[in-house]
C-alpha cells in the first residue's frame, strides 16, 4: 500500500478537524538516516542552533533548523516522495513546497519543556494548507509533542515567544492570543506514545509543546515543515524565525522556488 493509500479520508477529516493527526511509520524507512543527520547537525551545528536551557537547568535541550541544503541525509528525506504526497493528502493540495527542517534533542534528565506554541506567527508564510511532520527517532511516551485540538481554528494566533528568555517576539503583543495552559485550562490535548518513524502531521496554526525528556533514552525529534498551493508571503512586526535574509519577497507572493523548491 502506498503512503497516500494509507492516507485514509479519516485521516484527513481528523486533520481538518483537529489540526493534527497521527501517521504511523511514515519515516520509519528513513530512521537510521535521520539518526546520522542528527549526529552531523550537532556536531556541526548551523547559524541558528541554540541551547535551551538556563543555568542550573538539568539535561540538554538542543535545536536547530534549516539544515537540509547542507546535511546530506536530510537531504534524502526531504526529496522522498512518499512524504511529500502524505504532505499532499493532507493539506488537499497539488503542491507541495519546501519551507524548513527542525532538529529538536532532549538529553535524558532534562527538565525543560518545550514551551505551548503555534509555529505560524514566527513564519513569514501562511495560509490553510501548511503542515508539519515530527518524528522522534527513540521510542517516546511521556516526551511525546502535545497538540491542542481545533487550536488551527482559534480567531486569533497565540502570542509568540523566546523559548529560552521567554520575552514577546513581536511588539504589538495585543494583536496576539495569551498563551494558553492547556492543561489547567481542560483543553483537549492530543498525544500518542510513538515509535521512531511515527509522525505527527500537524497544521502550523496548531498549538503545540512537549514535556521535558524525565526517561533514561535521549529523545531526538526531525520535523519537516512543508506547504501547498494557497501559502503566501507574509510580513511580520519584527525578525521572524527563520529569518532567511535577503529573500527579496514581497506580500501576497508565493515563497521563492530556488530556496524553497517544489517537492511534488
Amino acid at each position: 500500500m502506498s503512503v497516500v493509500e494509507s492516507v485514509s479520508a479519516a485521516q484527513i477529516a481528523e486533520f481538518e478537524r483537529d489540526g493534527v493527526v497521527l501517521l504511523r511509520g511514515l519515516f520509519a524507512p528513513w530512521v537510521e538516516t535521520l539518526r546520522a543527520g542528527v549526529e552531523r547537525n550537532m556536531t556541526e551545528p548551523g547559524p541558528y542552533a541554540a541551547e535551551n536551557l538556563k543555568p542550573g537547568e538539568s539535561g540538554r535541550f538542543f535545536d536547530d533548523y534549516c539544515n537540509w541544503t547542507r546535511i546530506p541525509e536530510f537531504a534524502r528525506v526531504v526529496r522522498d516522495p512518499r512524504i511529500a504526497m502524505a504532505a499532499a493528502a493532507l493539506m488537499r493540495s497539488q503542491r507541495v513546497q519546501m519551507f524548513h527542517d527542525h532538529v529538536l534533542v532532549k538529553e535524558p534528565g532534562t527538565s525543560k519543556a518545550t514551551p505551548w506554541h503555534q509555529d505560524a506567527p514566527y513564519y513569514f508564510v501562511d495560509g490553510e494548507q501548511t503542515v508539519s511532520f515530527w518524528t522522534p527517532l527513540d521510542p517516546v511516551r511521556e516526551a511525546s509533542l502535545r497538540c491542542v485540538a481545533g487550536s488551527h481554528r482559534w480567531p486569533k494566533l497565540v502570542l509568540p515567544t523566546r523559548w529560552l528568555s521567554e520575552q514577546n517576539f513581536y511588539p504589538n503583543v495585543d494583536d496576539y492570543l495569551p498563551v494558553p495552559d492547556p492543561d489547567a485550562q481542560g483543553l483537549r490535548v492530543l498525544e500518542w506514545p510513538m515509535e521512531p518513524g511515527d509522525a505527527v502531521a500537524f497544521s502550523y496554526r496548531t498549538l503545540h509543546g512537549a514535556r521535558g525528556n524525565h526517561s533514561t533514552i535521549r529523545r531526538r525529534a526531525f520535523s519537516l515543515r512543508l506547504v501547498g498551493d494557497d501559502a503566501r508571503y507574509v510580513e511580520r512586526p519584527g525578525r521572524t524565525s527563520p529569518p532567511y535574509p535577503g529573500h527579496g519577497m514581497q506580500p501576497g507572493e508565493r515563497l521563492r522556488e530556488d530556496w524553497f523548491p517544489d517537492l511534488l
